[in-house]
């Protein structure tokens, strides 16, 4: 089990930004390991978090392989003349048989049928997040679970809302930034 102590970047600061608004987020639908696409909305929404990271000095970009990630990535990388490096273990949770239902249906603390529990979920994000090498400052692109996961794994306890689509977010232990526009 990789410990929030053993990886790198938690010792820095850097970006975590959210993929834009989905079919699934608009229509209330668990999407989880789903390929949603991206909204005309979440397309614009990307492209504004492109416009606010411009000038932040970002260095590296590291995505989860889901289309809404890895396509709000590439709109970033676009912007900011970088490279996206994508990162399988920084998938959404699997919700299993939930998948596709209505959000109402989600239970955090459990493992549905065919799905991930919460702690096998914390454990993968947290490996992935453990390959994630220099240069710094980094971007990692994910969804609202690996955004749990980062603000649980930084000390600032179970996030109580889940993040903004497309909202930058500059993280480091020392605090949280989340751009308002």
């Amino acid at each position: 089990m990789t410990r929030p102590g053993s990886v790198p970047l938690l010792e820095t600061e850097f970006w975590f930004l959210r993929h834009g608004e989905t079919t699934a987020n608009r229509d209330g639908i668990v999407a989880g390991t789903i390929d949603a696409p991206l909204t005309g909305a979440g397309l614009r929404q990307a492209e504004a978090a492109a416009l606010r990271l411009t000038g932040a000095g970002i260095a590296a970009i590291w995505s989860s392989p889901q289309l809404r990630a890895r396509e709000s990535a590439r709109i970033v990388a676009e912007r900011l003349a970088l490279p996206v490096v994508l990162v399988p273990g920084l998938g959404e949770r699997n919700w299993g048989e939930w998948e596709g239902q209505p959000r109402a249906v989600l239970v955090r603390g459990r493992r549905p049928a065919g799905g991930e529990g919460p702690e096998e979920f914390r454990d993968r994000v947290l490996a992935a997040l453990a390959a994630i090498a220099p240069p710094w400052p980094a971007l990692v692109v994910g969804h609202s679970g690996t955004f749990r996961v980062l603000h649980a794994a930084l000390g600032f306890g179970e996030a109580g809302e889940t993040i903004g689509n497309a909202r930058p977010v500059r993280m480091s232990r020392g605090g949280l930034l989340i751009d308002e526009d």
